[in-house]
């Protein structure tokens, strides 16, 4: 099944996939005579194996309008995580310049405020710089879990979707960024051994937080479907692709991570309590195509406006304008 959410009347309301069409949740649980449906993708969640079955029985028995998609007010489908958790340098064909490879995955928080919908803008400022798209799976967690196995992490998904996990490299590397030069008592061995040493006076010690550069407002497009993980076979052998004004400038796969799926959310978990509704994105598609040889690094959305519209094997499209802040 697909859910989404919407802004309907005022007020968020769920939406799944009947056939090509939008159809508003509620209706169809009023017309099956179910009761009331889930008016949050968290208490959709939270419902469990329960709640799904009564979102099938509805689709199945239920009757309700059907929406025009192109008109619908898009949220993210999950608006309210707890938390969103990002890899970084998981796609093997950028990994491969790191200088020290930790073995595990490289993890970074994005603020659940930078979620934005389907057709709503990326807004970027002037002082903002270079800033580049990211296409990426991302998993929505069913149910609260720690330090699990990559044999049970599969189960925790209640569902995969698609985001961009746009980062500004000119925030990253301006605001986000700083760099120490440490007396030599103050050296240990782990502030130099992830990076290559240039000589023995080499004692620079340097520290990027990805806060501005991957949380700030519209950094965090979602959606427009968030599909149940039974509807995904193998998540980490999906095509990805991307365009921008319709011409393609990325086309890769899952199957590009460094680490796959089931080994991200259980490395995770050995860190962070995982709660139902908690987005895990797995990691950049890069491999560019045409005139974007380097795939999504060659597209600056702090020169170029126009729409990125990013799609995932069996999960639908994710469309969103780039709008110079400066220029409204």
């Amino acid at each position: 099944m697909k859910f989404g959410t919407i802004n309907h009347d005022g007020r968020q309301a769920l939406v799944i996939r009947r056939g090509s069409a939008a159809v508003l949740l509620s209706e169809l649980y009023e017309s099956a005579g179910l009761g009331p449906a889930p008016a949050t993708m968290n208490e959709l969640i939270e419902g469990g194996e329960a709640e799904l079955a009564r979102a099938r029985q509805a689709l199945e028995t239920g009757k309700a309008t059907e929406l025009d998609e192109a008109t619908l007010d898009w949220l993210a489908p999950q608006t309210r995580p707890s938390k969103i958790i990002g890899v970084a340098f998981n796609n093997m064909g950028i990994r491969k310049s790191a200088h020290r490879d930790p073995g595990v995955p490289n993890f970074f928080l994005k603020a659940p405020s930078c979620l934005t919908g389907h057709n709503k803008p990326i807004i970027i400022e002037e002082h903002f710089g270079d800033t580049i798209p990211e296409l990426e799976l991302a998993a929505v967690i069913g149910r609260r879990c720690r330090k699990i196995s990559v044999e049970e992490a599969r189960d925790a998904i209640f569902g995969y979707t698609i985001t961009n996990d746009v980062t500004s490299h000119g925030l990253k590397f301006g605001l986000d960024s700083i760099a120490t030069t440490r007396e030599p008592d103050l050296i240990r061995p782990h502030h130099l051994a992830w990076r290559k040493r240039h000589g023995d006076d080499d004692r620079d010690v340097y520290f990027v937080y990805h806060a501005r550069s991957k949380a700030t407002d519209t950094f965090g497009p979602m959606g427009p479907w968030l599909t149940t993980a039974d509807e995904v076979a193998d998540p980490n052998n999906l095509e990805v692709k991307g365009w921008f004004d319709g011409e393609p400038f990325a086309v890769d796969s899952t199957s590009s991570y460094r680490f796959r799926i089931e080994e991200v959310v259980a490395e995770a978990s050995r860190y962070f309590t995982l709660q139902p509704g908690d987005v895990i994105c797995f990691g950049t598609s890069a491999k560019g195509v045409g005139k974007f040889p380097n795939g999504h690094r060659s597209v600056n959305m702090h020169k170029l406006a126009g729409v990125i519209d990013i799609e995932i094997e069996g999960l639908g499209r994710l469309s969103n304008p780039v709008v110079h802040d400066w220029e409204r």
